[in-house]
């Protein structure tokens, strides 16, 4: 085995490797079935892509911008994502990313911990002083009924006014010193709430934007799963009639060939938008991976389902994406089916699926309908 041939192996991962070894690969013509085997060079972009969602965005700010600076060096070398290193990088950051989250929810929320034994230590403070000073007046009540007013009873008052007059300033003292610090703690009270609204709000942020789509702003799949749940719910409950949609970009390959990755996400961004603005709020629409959208369209009369989907088909057909100084034509297929057709929602999205790549094998930029009909 030549040392050229030793280089490529050397390149491979320990799976190519293996089979290298249990296949006996020892020539350059049998190691090609086996690098065919690999992800497209065309697909690769778009795996980066999903790789980089399931990272972003994270609570840790500083996991955000080492993320960022990895898949920036693989948006611009996509084939980087094969190199060993790089693939250790990314499982690295997986790890990293949920003990970085997990340790700024602990550090955030233990602002909460500070203001219950704050307030607490104040609480103890004040009714501690306070304990003192009554225990003072206490005593010198004890002594003023004891006190026999016909035997040298103006001295004992003489004495008594002096300590009544010490006991109020202690208590003036105690009570004042008891103020300062309650006060204080106000402040510092005040300020963890403030942390807190804002842990709060920090918290409600990341989750939207971990439901939401980086490229399209739409829901991501596992956000649209879970809307879903809802979804079926009120349909078992209230028999809301709805149909599930399913939208693929036509010749997006070709697209992202002719004018590049960056065109394809404009293109993509694009569509998002127009159908995020069609949808009304009972509505759902998603990115459901790649080029393919899925939507849940609710409706009473099947014409108001046939009047979204015409104004989509005439927005998109008429208008064209603007990417720079370019106008481009593009055009999209899909398929609708209606979930009260099926017994499972799970047996409608198939159903709509099978009429997509109808509706792509049928010469695409159509919709097909579970009836037959075609817009």
């Amino acid at each position: 085995m030549n040392e050229i041939f030793k280089g490529f192996l050397s390149q491979l991962n320990d799976v190519e490797s293996l089979e290298v070894v249990s296949s006996n690969i020892d020539t350059f013509e049998k190691l090609i079935p086996l690098l065919l085997k690999r992800v497209h060079p065309n697909n690769v972009h778009i795996l980066a892509s999903i790789l980089k969602q399931s990272l972003l965005p994270s609570i840790c700010e500083e996991t955000n911008e080492e993320i960022d600076q990895l898949f920036t060096r693989i948006e611009k070398d996509a084939n980087l994502l094969f190199d060993k290193n790089i693939q250790e990088k990314i499982k690295e950051f997986t790890t990293k990313r949920f003990e970085r989250d997990k340790q700024v929810v602990i550090d955030r929320t233990s602002d909460i911990s500070k203001l219950v034994v704050l307030m607490e230590e104040y609480l103890n403070e004040a009714i501690s002083s306070n304990g003192s000073g009554t225990k003072n007046v206490l005593n010198i009540r004890e002594k003023i009924e004891a006190i026999n007013i016909n035997e040298n009873g103006l001295e004992a008052l003489t004495k008594l006014q002096n300590e009544l007059i010490n006991a109020a300033s202690l208590i003036e003292k105690e009570m004042s010193t008891v103020t300062d610090k309650l006060e204080t703690g106000k402040t510092k009270v005040q300020e963890l709430e403030e942390k807190v609204k804002t842990l709060e709000a920090e918290l409600n942020k990341t989750k939207i934007e971990n439901m939401k789509d980086h490229l399209t702003g739409l829901l991501t799949r596992k956000a649209f799963n879970d809307e879903v749940k809802k979804i079926e719910s009120s349909y078992k409950r209230l028999n809301t009639q709805y149909a599930v949609v399913f939208f693929d970009l036509d010749h997006f390959k070709k697209l992202n060939d002719t004018y590049g990755h960056e065109c394809g996400d404009v293109v993509l961004s694009t569509f998002g938008k127009i159908l995020n603005k069609s949808i009304r709020d009972l509505d759902i629409v998603g990115r459901y991976g790649g080029e393919e959208f899925i939507a849940i369209i609710h409706f009473n009369l099947n014409r108001e389902l046939l009047q979204f989907l015409k104004r989509i088909k005439s927005i998109v057909v008429e208008n064209s994406f603007l990417y720079k100084d370019k106008k481009i034509k593009v055009t999209f297929s899909a398929g609708v089916a209606i979930r009260s057709s099926y017994d499972t929602y799970e047996n409608t999205v198939q159903k709509a699926d099978m009429l997509l790549y109808k509706a792509k094998e049928n010469g695409r930029n159509k919709i097909v309908l579970e009836n037959g009909m075609e817009i």
